[in-house]
């Protein structure tokens, strides 16, 4: 991969709100989201000509991004649907540069929405995601998979976590404290769903077990909503009407396609990705002012705390402890409360909140990280068999 540090920015960024919305269809989550994006750039959709979306999968479109492109306006000569689950927002960021790189568009428009919470298809005990709250669609190993039980993300991450216990000691504590800290910052975040529940060790401890060792409170939220930002290049960026964040380094790893030939359990993804990217940029773990990883479950954000060089491999669990990863602490993590207690929109807020820390003044003074100037989120998806890195900076150099 060619080093396309500094060369491209996110010049805008877009939310929906998010929790339970009732009545709005995936379309206008996603239409309102880039309209938000655009906004805060400054951008026309005559403007745009690059659009990246995800594909509804309990809504099934063709051409999906084309669909959304032109519901807004946008006549696109780059477009295209993706399909990485939670590492999908992540690589809308790299697909967007490499576009724009290749010179197939200028401004690319990357949105990601779903209308999770309000599916009729939704389980009755609203927990983890099944199948049937996909709409059918296979991840590939389901035969071998599905007759004993594994159908669900809190089964297979659940495998995860007993192994990382088993073989390093980790602690249902130690997973648990991962859910307090998101919380505590969900608690400063006026936007997250868990605003007003504090969450405290015991809580989580008294919690049921939805997969043992997992917990509910080790388990994301779903959600409806939604979350856009438009990359353009480093040029373009310095016309626009918001201050630019430079994306200095990105990376891919698929390590397995299910957990049926994976090599490892407690190191996926995250630690091929982290290091293309840390190696574009130049960087390293102890140049990070601050980490938004994606969060669907506690061990997702421990594993890849280890797999990205914060600590040793096996020692993510007492790591953590003494509000390491808490604003104010040695490496901020999830600032806006994350998958766990702000919402599950697949990541995409993890972007546009490592967006805000960087321009610096658009979150509540209590959860700004005191002189960010470079993050670094993760995307992680196909439940756990792909995972995507992106570095970001409020400097272009």
């Amino acid at each position: 991969m060619g080093n396309l540090r500094g060369k491209y920015a996110i010049v805008g960024i877009g939310e929906t709100k998010s929790g339970k919305l009732p009545g709005v269809s995936t379309l206008a989550l996603h239409t309102e989201a880039v309209k938000r994006a655009m906004d805060d750039a400054g951008l026309r959709p005559d403007e745009i000509d690059g659009m990246l979306d995800n594909q509804p999968l309990h809504d099934p479109f063709r051409n999906y991004s084309i669909v959304v492109a032109h519901a807004l306006g946008i006549s696109p000569t780059y477009s295209t649907d993706l399909a990485l689950g939670g590492a999908t927002p992540v690589q809308m960021a790299q697909h967007a540069a490499m576009a724009i790189d290749a010179g197939l568009a200028t401004a690319v428009a990357c949105v990601h929405a779903r209308n999770s919470a309000s599916l009729h298809l939704l389980p009755k005990n609203g927990v983890g995601c099944t199948r049937a709250y996909h709409g059918g669609v296979r991840d590939g190993a389901d035969d071998f998979e599905d007759p004993f039980g594994l159908m669900a993300g809190p089964g297979t991450h659940a495998f995860l976590a007993s192994r990382h216990m088993h073989d390093f000691g980790t602690t249902s504590e130690d997973l648990g404290q991962i859910a307090v800290s998101a919380r505590r910052h969900a608690n400063l975040n006026r936007s997250a769903t868990m605003y007003a529940k504090p969450l405290t060790i015991e809580d989580h401890q008294r919690s049921r077990f939805i997969s043992e060792p997992l917990r509910l409170l080790d388990c994301s939220l779903v959600s409806d909503g939604g979350g856009a930002f438009i990359v353009v290049s480093a040029e373009r960026a310095k016309d626009l009407k918001k201050k630019p964040v430079y994306i200095h380094g990105m990376g891919n790893h698929q390590p397995f396609s299910s957990l049926n030939d994976a090599e490892s359990l407690t190191t996926l993804g995250g630690k091929v990705s982290s290091d293309m990217a840390y190696r574009m940029a130049g960087l390293g773990p102890k140049d990070m002012d601050f980490a938004e990883l994606y969060d669907c479950f506690t061990i997702t954000t421990l594993i890849t705390l280890e797999d990205y060089g914060f600590c040793p491999k096996g020692e993510g669990g007492r790591w953590i402890q003494g509000g390491r990863i808490e604003i104010g602490g040695e490496l901020p993590v999830n600032t806006h409360g994350g998958l766990l207690s702000h919402a599950h929109l697949e990541g995409v807020a993890h972007i546009t909140e490592a967006v805000k820390q960087l321009r610096g003044g658009e979150v509540e003074p209590e959860r700004q990280v005191a002189d960010a100037k470079v993050g670094i989120v993760s995307g992680h998806g196909g439940y756990a068999s792909t995972h995507t890195t992106i570095i970001l900076s409020n400097e272009q150099a």
